[in-house]
């Protein structure tokens, strides 16, 4: 513990860290599973920047220990600056030390000590060449203490130190005069590092895919490549390889049939529209190949979603058909009153220190959508080989609209919630619950406050009584209560396997889209149910396929409009609406037989004839 001399002559006591081996354990907890990848590569590409000159890194198994102990361990080598056994020293044995300039938007000196040390109990092993010198340090825990440091060495000579100096026989082929190369041991002796671990995308190439999908692009004099097939034999040149990484980049550049961009407030979306072809699952190993959305910054990429989160991401972006063919990737423009910078951990970016505003970015893409993707949408919806129901729907709903402008707390003798008389005296029956019942005596003191100008339940906040009442000047908008509804099946190419799978509906609340699977099983078993009834004559199912939707569709369109209409009462917050209107609870919506399978009878009957009464 020290002390500062601060900028008026009084000492400071500086803080200090108790406990930092839990610290580094608690941090590490914050990070992506591979985000050592990142940070390990990340320090290879500063190291080869400050040498002046082109270089390579290269993430392979380490023959040296592969060769004496026949256990495959993680290795990255980079052609960087390197260092001295007595720089290693200081920057790797210090929490937030580093070689490159520190700044908020920059290097923070932990990212690879917090992601690979706490990964690596037994120890992350530098071996480092400057100037033609090796030396070696290694990182370890102290599982009996739960501290983290460097490892003490007891040299030929009777010396001990906490670095050894090496010989060049242990350096790798690329490197030269310089350059480093960390060794990940893992945490017992026996373990295979190079193992992929749990719930990494692409096991066997798990490397290659995650270095690629993180990085837009990687700088142009630095050239990343990492080994697969290492469990083949080493002469198996075709499948035992090191791959050249590229980034994201040029693989769209490559699989793209359009590109460009579009401005948002505070950001850039770049958009590629991808080929129809092959790659688009064949490349899926090594890099994401297929519709995506990310953010972009400093040519890394954040908030990757992918598959079923990216379906999400896209459709919330207006591409609520055609996804698997859009990649759309949002880049923030900093400035003065835009600050862009990551957590400690770089697992999310932020903006002014708060979450990217992803939902107002996708409503600004929707108001200007590009012509390209907007023609890719239109022309995967039209495969759609579903009826439009709206109309009949609207026709029989249009003298019940009523009905769904749900009315709030009513009075009720002998009920468990307080009326404001005022407010009822205002607004009619219609009045907004109060606190629970109390006693007379309680409500003659609470109504003299309420002719003060308090209301009931106020908490000593005397501003509530200057809420402004007449509102901002504008003109009445009478919003269509009834959602858009569209059929999606993977059939005719409007799903992809993933989206809504095993559920009734999803509900895009921002455009107010209802897409509804007709893959589900409880639709499928309905049709088979009266298709079963008539027997196999030609033309009977495509009959019955349109009366069951056509009910079912109307179920959920009426559940849409009745949980709008309880939005901004009391009792339902924002999320309680959005659960309401959830895929799981769309499915529930549809769960009940009864009334549709007699609504369908009553069609089929009128257009079929009668049918037998099963029920």
């Amino acid at each position: 513990m020290s002390s500062l001399p601060s900028h008026r002559g009084e000492k400071l006591l500086a803080m200090s860290v108790d406990n930092i081996g839990f610290l580094l354990d608690r941090l590490g907890q914050d990070c992506h599973p591979l985000q050592f990848l990142r940070e390990l590569t990340q320090n290879g590409i500063e190291a080869i920047k400050r040498s002046g000159k082109p270089g390579q890194i290269v993430w392979d198994v380490d023959w040296i220990s592969y060769e004496q102990t026949g256990i495959h361990k993680l290795s990255v080598a980079d052609t960087g600056d390197g260092m001295t056994g007595e720089e290693m020293s200081k920057f790797i044995n210090r929490l937030s030390s580093s070689l490159s300039e520190q700044s908020f938007s920059g290097n923070y000196g932990v990212g690879a000590k917090i992601s690979a040390a706490t990964r690596n109990h037994i120890g992350v092993v530098y071996c480092s060449w400057k100037g033609g010198n090796g030396s070696m340090i290694q990182l370890y825990r102290d599982n009996k203490t739960g501290q983290y440091g460097l490892k003490q060495w007891e040299r030929s000579d009777g010396s001990y130190d906490y670095f050894l100096p090496i010989e060049d026989d242990v350096k790798p082929d690329f490197i030269e005069d310089h350059g480093t190369k960390v060794v990940l041991l893992g945490n017992h002796i026996d373990e295979n590092t190079l193992q992929a671990p749990e719930m990494a995308a692409s096991p066997s190439r798990w490397i290659s895919k995650y270095l690629n999908t993180r990085y837009f692009r990687f700088p142009s004099e630095v050239t990343v490549k990492a080994r697969e097939g290492w469990e083949n034999p080493r002469s198996d040149k075709d499948r035992n390889v090191l791959r050249a990484l590229t980034g994201q980049e040029k693989y769209l550049e490559k699989h793209s049939v359009s590109s460009g961009q579009v401005t948002l407030t505070n950001a850039t979306a770049h958009w590629w529209i991808l080929k129809d072809e092959p790659a688009i699952t064949n490349n899926s190993g090594f890099v994401e190949s297929a519709g995506h959305a990310a953010a972009l910054y400093h040519d890394e990429l954040y908030e990757m979603n992918t598959a079923r989160a990216g379906m999400s991401r896209l459709q919330q972006f207006g591409v609520t058909f055609g996804y698997r063919w859009v990649v759309i990737y949002v880049e923030p423009i900093e400035g003065p009153a835009s600050k862009i910078t990551t957590n400690t951990a770089r697992t999310i970016l932020l903006l002014n220190n708060d979450q990217l505003p992803w939902a107002d970015w996708a409503a600004e893409f929707r108001d200007n959508m590009p012509p390209e993707i907007k023609r890719l949408v239109e022309e995967k919806a039209a495969g759609s080989t579903a009826t439009d129901h709206t109309k009949s729907i609207r026709d029989r709903l249009k003298d019940l609209l009523e009905l769904y402008k749900v009315s709030r707390y009513r009075p009720s003798a002998g009920g468990s919630v307080l009326l404001d008389d005022q407010r009822l005296m205002r607004v009619g029956a219609a009045a907004t619950g109060g606190g629970e019942s109390e006693s007379s005596s309680s409500r003659s003191q609470q109504g003299s406050s309420s002719r003060s100008g308090q209301k009931e339940g106020d908490t000593g906040n005397v501003y509530s009584i200057f809420e402004k009442k007449d509102g901002i000047p504008g003109r009445p908008v009478k919003a269509d209560p009834f959602p858009f509804p569209r059929w999606v099946s993977i059939e005719d190419g409007t799903r992809e396997y993933g989206d809504i799978e095993d559920r009734a509906a999803k509900y895009l609340a921002d455009q107010n889209l209802l897409l509804i699977n007709a893959d589900f099983r409880v639709f499928a078993d309905m049709v088979s149910y009266f298709v079963k009834e008539f027997g196999e004559t030609p033309g009977i199912k495509d009959v019955v396929v349109d009366a069951v939707r056509a009910w079912f569709e109307q179920a959920l369109v009426e559940t849409i409009m009745g949980i709008q209409a309880l939005k901004n009462s009391k009792e339902w917050s924002g999320s309680d609406i959005d659960t309401a209107l959830s895929e799981i609870a769309l499915t529930a919506a549809v769960m009940q037989r009864y009334h549709v399978v007699f609504a369908v009878k009553r069609q089929l009957g009128s257009k079929l004839g009668a049918l037998k009464d099963r029920t």
